[in-house]
Parts: C-alpha cells; structure tokens; sequence
C-alpha cells in the first residue's frame, strides 16, 4: 500500500510538473520576443533591382565595322528598358536572352522621364563572339554602405536603414533580392551646412550578414546568412513610441571599423502619427561624434536610437542645412515592416 501511494505521488507531481513547464513556456516566450539584438555596424549592400537602367551606349565591333543599334535607334544613357518584343526585362540576362532569339524585328519598350516609348533596333553580331548586341551597358543592381538598425534572434531576421532605397524620382526601387555583406568603415567625409557628409566603407571579404528580401518605406530587411553570428551583440529591450520622450537618449554607429559606439544625443521632437514615419527630430550632442563628422552623415541611416536602456527607433535623415539634426523612424514602425 505504501509503495502504490509513493508511485501515485509520484505521478501527480510530475503531471503537476508539467502543467507548470506548459504555463510558463509563453510566459518565456513572450518575454523573448521582447528583446532584439542590436546593431549600429555598417553592411555593404547589393540590391538586386526589378529595372534595367542604360547607363551607356557604345559601339559593337562586327564584319561590316563598327555600329551602334541602340545609338542609331534614339536610345539614351537614364532610359529604362522594360520590354523587348513584349517580354519584360528585369535583368542584363534578360536582354541578351530574347535578343538570342531570331525574330525579324525587336522592338524595345523604354521608360524615359515616366513617359512609355518604344524603339525598333536592329542588333549588330559581335565579331569576337557572334553573339547580337544592342550596343549598351546597363544596370541591374545597386549597392552601397548603410547601417543594420537590429537582428531579432527568433525569427533570424534583420532591418536596416530605416527608410527606403529609392530612384532618382525619389520612387521607392523594386528589388528581387539582394546581399548584405560585411563592411570596414575607412573614412568619413565631414557634413557642412549645405552639403551632407558620407561614410566611406569597403565591403569585408568572405562575410556575408544576409539576403535582402524587402526594401520598403521602414527600410531595407531580409533573413540572416546561416554562418553569421549575432550572439555577440548586445540583447536589448524594444521600447514602442508610447515610451519614447523628449529628452537625453544615445545613437548607435560606427564611424571608423566595424564596431559601434555609443554617442549622446537629444530627443527633441516625438510624432507618433507622422505620415512620413519621421517620428523623432533628433540632435547629436556629442563632442566626439561633432568633430569626426560634424553630425548625421550618409551612411548612418539605421543607426540605432537608444532610450532608458531600450531600443526605441532609428537614424534616417539629416537636416540639410543643419547636419546636427536629422529624424528618426520608431521601431515599432520598423518591426511592423517585415
């Protein structure tokens, strides 16, 4: 009898056990979800764009001498080539791809200006190769140095920049994918009123952060590379605008390596509702960070903004005529994007 009411006990606590670990797993999880990784580095990105901008006409070497289709067929350096005989065209591999077809004509569809015009191009065949060209370079990619705002270490995602990449229009750029790679800070170039700074970086061999799945108006995002590891970074709280308050509060950024540092700032303005998701005016204080680089510089869009201990937003702009001030989205915006 004694041995039936021992296993018995036994069996009730460990149902009991259970039950317990069951009530605390969302309590756990919850508070995981919390916590971000945060950022302030600088990554080297590689957009791959949905557009095939000329961004030259040259001459094409055949048996007959040397011609130019596209020059004698009115295409121009900035036209947008969208379609060859009704194909869409969202790469260099595109083009080469229908013009290898044998058509009595090709007719291509260009975007200039916004305005839709279309070309009739007669491809001239190269004689080293034999391959038919229409006689103009392009560009199906973009890339640059920006800054990763954070990592969140439960869905292996990360958000950057804090705002879009856009055109020369000032349109939000379609991508199809992309690279982030790792990335060295070797200068700055110091912003005056009038004329913004930069950061000048080089993109890190063999590192590579992650893919680039979004660019929308919270940033660029994307999913982290199986081999990068984050676990060093420093686990932060997120903190939503409701929390956030004008007042004394750091930036997270890096100005010469890899390695971020902490800078005094001051929050001056907070606008939950900005349409522009320009929800801080923000004004660096810090000495330091002043005499390197004179305030906000390009480059430093993402750069975390950091208040009572949480992560409460992130670098976007710079004031033209004032480089010590610049706005901030909130995080929450960005953690909503993607």
């Amino acid at each position: 009898m004694s041995y039936c009411k021992k296993v018995y006990k036994a069996i009730i606590l460990f149902v009991a056990a259970v039950a317990c670990a069951a009530m605390c797993l969302p309590v756990f999880a919850s508070a995981q979800e919390d916590y971000l990784y945060l950022g302030g580095f600088p990554a080297g990105f590689v957009l791959n764009t949905t557009t095939v901008e000329v961004v030259g006409v040259c001459e094409i070497v055949t048996q007959d001498g040397v011609k130019s289709p596209a020059r004698e067929a009115g295409i121009v350096t900035g036209d947008i080539i969208d379609k060859i005989n009704g194909d869409e065209v969202n790469s260099a591999a595109d083009i080469n791809k229908i013009i290898s077809r044998e058509y009595k004509k090709y007719e291509v569809e260009i975007l200039r200006d916004g305005e839709r015009m279309t070309f009739e191009v007669d491809p001239a065949k190269e004689i080293t190769t034999g391959g038919k060209r229409l006689g103009v370079l392009v560009k199906d990619s973009i890339n640059g140095v920006g800054t990763i705002t954070y990592i969140d270490g439960i869905s292996k995602k990360f958000a950057s920049l804090g705002h879009p990449v856009t055109d020369v229009q000032n349109n939000i750029t379609e991508i199809s994918g992309g690279t982030l790679f790792g990335s060295i800070i070797y200068d700055v170039k110091k912003g005056v009123r009038g004329t913004p700074g930069e950061l000048r970086g080089a993109f890190e061999n063999g590192v590579t952060i992650g893919t680039a799945k979004v660019n929308c108006a919270c940033g660029v995002y994307g999913n982290l590379s199986e081999s990068y590891d984050y676990t060093d970074l420093l686990r932060i709280k997120k903190a939503g605008l409701d929390e956030a308050e004008v007042g004394s509060a750091y930036i997270y950024t890096t100005i010469y390596g890899k390695t971020p540092e902490k800078y005094n700032i001051s929050v001056v303005k907070v606008d939950k509702t900005n349409k522009d998701n320009r929800n801080f005016v923000i004004k660096i204080d810090d000495e330091r960070l002043l005499e390197k680089t004179g305030g906000i510089v390009q480059g430093m869009s993402g750069s975390p903004i950091v208040q009572y201990g949480k992560l409460i937003g992130a670098v976007t702009h710079v004031f033209i005529n004032d480089p010590t001030r610049g706005y901030g989205i909130g995080i929450d915006k960005m953690l909503s994007s993607y």
